[in-house]
């Protein structure tokens, strides 16, 4: 069985309890920064959209740019990695990712995303307003998850832009 993050984004009300617990476990300190996990605020009030890796099937644009080849998929969860013994911290993988979700810590110089909490993601756990769920594949819909990817990459191209940062 093959699970992935599900998020409704309707259900997002932008508490960030999801990014405080990912960036406790993960980072030892509550920062979102430091989330593998993250949301975008469209508009003050508005639309929440939790941004996360979508551990995309295939072949992954963030394996696929690396040039040390420190990204890879795992047997067992179907997750892509990070080795970071080979990590060189270049961000290629960061400026390719379709769904702005591999970030860069600058203190420690390394990639980061969500590596599925080996198979007991926090963000699940701490989402009250179930807007994220842990779900087998087989269990998604395929059109829904298409619609969302489609939705997020706009929102991340259209914060990207303002900033004027080009991908």
């Amino acid at each position: 069985m093959v699970s992935r993050l599900v998020i409704d984004y309707e259900k997002c009300v932008g508490c960030e309890s999801c990014e405080q617990a990912c960036s406790a476990k993960k980072a030892g300190i509550v920062n979102p920064a430091l989330s593998r996990i993250g949301i975008v605020r469209r508009q003050l009030g508005a639309e929440n959209i939790p941004i996360v890796c979508q551990q995309c099937e295939e072949s992954a644009p963030c394996m696929v740019v690396c040039p040390v080849k420190a990204i890879s998929r795992d047997g067992g969860l179907r997750r892509v990695n990070i080795n970071y013994n080979v990590c060189i911290g270049c961000r290629m993988c960061v400026a390719i990712c379709p769904f702005g979700s591999m970030e860069y810590d600058d203190i420690n110089r390394k990639v980061f995303k969500c590596d599925l909490c080996d198979g007991e993601p926090i963000c699940v756990k701490f989402c009250q307003h179930k807007a994220i769920q842990y779900l087998d594949a087989s269990e998604q819909s395929t059109l829904k998850q298409t619609a969302l990817a489609e939705k997020i990459s706009e929102i991340v191209n259209k914060i990207t832009s303002a900033m004027g940062y080009q991908k």
